[in-house]
């Protein structure tokens, strides 16, 4: 039995959830959301279908002290929903920028839970960032909505290739400057 490993993360409150580091606990919900080919499909990273231990594989690489991604679970047990409603990371892309990035399952799309849990990543600021950047692709507006409704300003279009849809797909990217 692999124990979790201690990440140097903090966790965050918000006012419906908490943002913590994930823990093995977590494949089950994990699997079930990004397993769904609405969620992949939305992800440069996440392949559909899901194959066995990518899950798994996942979470041990979040736990890794040498990471370049700190993800955390967006957990609303406190409030009496799941223990994962969807995960948002910061990537490292250079000294002081990071590429913020997230998804939601689908029973809590349209409920402002993303935007929150961007609001409180970017309020916290847990990696003293001075520039996020995003990108979403152009069939998302969800996505876009919540990043511009977060402050961040489009910088232009580009595209970024997706596992699940095996193409390279058009984006928006966008920026936010901190402090």
């Amino acid at each position: 039995m692999k124990l979790d490993t201690i990440v140097n993360q903090p966790v965050m409150e918000a006012e419906r959830f908490v943002l913590r580091p994930l823990r093995r606990s977590d494949q089950g919900l994990i699997d079930m959301y990004a397993g769904q080919e609405g969620v992949a499909r939305m992800t440069t990273s996440i392949p559909h279908p899901l194959p066995p231990g990518a899950t798994e594989a996942f979470i041990l690489r979040a736990q890794t002290e040498d990471r370049v991604e700190d993800v955390w679970a967006i957990d609303g047990s406190r409030d009496g929903q799941a223990e994962v409603m969807g995960v948002i990371g910061l990537t490292r892309v250079d000294v002081g920028q990071v590429e913020i990035g997230y998804w939601i399952g689908p029973g809590f799309w349209n409920t402002g839970l993303a935007s929150e849990a961007v609001r409180t990543l970017i309020a916290a600021n847990p990696l003293d960032s001075t520039t996020i950047f995003a990108s979403v692709f152009q069939d998302n507006p969800a996505s876009a909505r919540v990043l511009t409704n977060c402050g961040f300003e489009y910088l232009g279009d580009a595209e970024s290739f997706s596992v699940s849809r095996d193409a390279n797909v058009p984006t928006w990217t966008y920026s936010l400057k901190m402090g």
